[in-house]
């Protein structure tokens, strides 16, 4: 063991005191056998209690088939719900939309091999899947690979229910460093039936894997859609265009906002209105170990942090981290070269200047994505990540252990704020809200079961929700993967809430 990896566990038990105060025994942990995960929680009540219950996407090892890769949990007892199934990993985090029209969120959520599948939210009966909505032979579509993360558009098909725009790309059997790749491109499906409506491909003609976001431009009315394009070994460009050049098949015109010569982008972006202009910004992550603000006007850079010998595959974090009025933004990038990646290296980045405020190195890189909430009621967040780390058992044989921290920017301290679980967590985001509306926070997160195995791990995983005592002291807005809204949009409070 290194002096890192010493210096990691000594940090875990000093603080393991910390957390025995903080939960109800309403809490409940629940383990799932041969499975494994990559999405992040979704939360909605499903079952009509009162209390939200949780969803997540899951698998076995690619291209198998699994009859549970599509999992809901009640949220008050952790009892499963009920399941789907898929022909490969479901990897997505879910969009929650009510399709039927009987006041219950459905779910539409996709993964690997072309799964895209719609799947209601009361009975987990499925209302749709891709490949057996569409004929995938009819002239004009797509090669279908897979599918991120979608985002709701206005209805195109009019048949009374909101559609969704999402990526598609990403082939598997291509070795990683050949540039001749499949474009990718971004889809406009029916959220009713699953059809396609349109799809127009990569203006670079690279491959796609960045989960797109949308959003209104607020001077001419239009939908603006963020994608990027290039992976882990090949180039890409970050883009903005038009929901509407996508109808008409062509993103040929997309303006060009940043770009990467060697590696591209895979993380969403966040969009606030730093600068309170009344346009939404951009904040990206470039997979190689760049962070960039970008005006949302003029699409000129405001600021860029490059973190040397560095690669990035989790979202920014947004959220009041320092006290004053205005939005930083927190990032955790992996040092190393992919697929050769081990430690995390940690930074909070002042929103206005691009200067560094806080660095840290903690824990074994994974790229699920930090959130941001007030644990403490003082009006300035606090980061809460899931944290990786290694220990000892009596045989001096490493084994991987799992955790949450919270990082208190005020007093520079790590806060432990769940038990040390073995396992291990490579992509899932945790959830914090209040499950319940008892006033009181819930966190929620998620990791595999198996100590010794190594980091792609489908042969277990475990659940928790912690019901805490930590009051809710302001409304939360970076607390889940891609934002408490699940859209990758900050709205500021004007004035700040504190």
């Amino acid at each position: 063991m290194n002096r890192r990896q010493k210096l990691c566990c000594i940090l875990v038990m000093c603080l393991v005191a910390q957390v025995s105060c903080l939960y109800s025994q309403t809490s409940w942990s629940k383990t799932l056998d041969n499975i494994g995960t990559f999405s992040s929680a979704r939360v909605s009540d499903f079952n009509g209690d009162g209390v939200k219950d949780i969803l997540f996407g899951a698998g076995r090892q690619e291209f198998q088939a699994c009859d549970s890769s599509i999992v809901a949990f009640d949220g008050l007892s952790g009892d499963v719900l009920w399941t789907g199934s898929s022909i490969d990993q479901i990897f997505g985090s879910a969009l929650l939309i009510d399709i039927d029209g009987d006041t219950v969120d459905d779910v539409i959520i996709g993964g690997r091999s072309g799964e895209l599948i719609a799947m209601n939210g009361r009975s987990g009966e499925e209302i749709w899947r891709y490949y057996n909505a569409n004929d995938l032979e009819a002239d004009g579509m797509p090669k279908i690979f897979n599918f991120y993360n979608p985002q709701l558009i206005p209805d195109q098909d009019a048949d009374g229910v909101k559609d969704l725009i999402v990526s598609n790309g990403g082939d598997v059997m291509v070795k990683p460093y050949d540039p001749n790749r499949p474009a990718g491109c971004l889809m406009v499906i029916s959220g009713k039936t699953g059809k396609y409506i349109a799809h127009a491909p990569m203006p670079d003609g690279k491959e796609i894997y960045m989960s797109v976001t949308v959003s209104e431009n607020m001077l001419n009315d239009k939908l603006e859609i963020i994608f990027g394009t290039g992976g882990e070994t090949i180039g890409g460009n970050l883009y903005m265009d038009y929901l509407s050049n996508v109808l008409k098949g062509d993103l040929s015109g997309a303006k060009v906002l940043h770009s990467s010569e060697s590696k591209g982008y895979i993380s969403p972006v966040a969009r606030a209105d730093f600068n309170r202009d009344g346009m939404l910004d951009i904040v990206v992550n470039s997979v190689d170990g760049r962070l960039a603000l970008i005006d949302g006007s003029s699409f000129e850079i405001v600021w860029e942090l490059t973190v040397p010998a560095t690669e990035a595959y989790s979202m920014p974090c947004l959220g009041y981290f320092t006290d004053d009025d205005d939005l930083d933004i927190f990032i955790s990038f992996g040092q190393g070269i992919w697929p050769n990646i081990e430690w995390g290296v940690q930074k909070m980045i002042n929103g206005k200047t691009g200067e560094v405020e806080f660095t840290d190195e903690l824990g074994y890189y994974q790229s699920s994505s930090p959130i941001a909430v007030d644990l403490t009621g003082d009006g300035i967040d606090e980061v809460m990540m899931s944290f990786n780390f290694l220990g000892t058992d009596s045989l001096d044989q490493n084994f991987i252990q799992n955790s949450l921290i919270g990082i208190e920017f005020k007093s520079k301290e790590v806060l432990y704020l769940a038990s040390i679980e073995l396992g291990s967590n490579l992509a899932t985001t945790p959830w914090v809200g209040d499950l319940d509306d008892d006033g009181f926070l819930d966190f929620v997160y998620c990791h595999s079961i198996k100590p010794y195995a190594a980091k792609y791990n489908f042969d277990g995983m475990k659940v928790h929700r912690l019901v805490t005592q930590i009051p809710l002291y302001k409304p939360l807005k970076w607390s889940a993967y891609q934002g408490s809204n699940y859209n990758g949009i900050y709205i500021i409070d004007k004035p700040r809430v504190k």
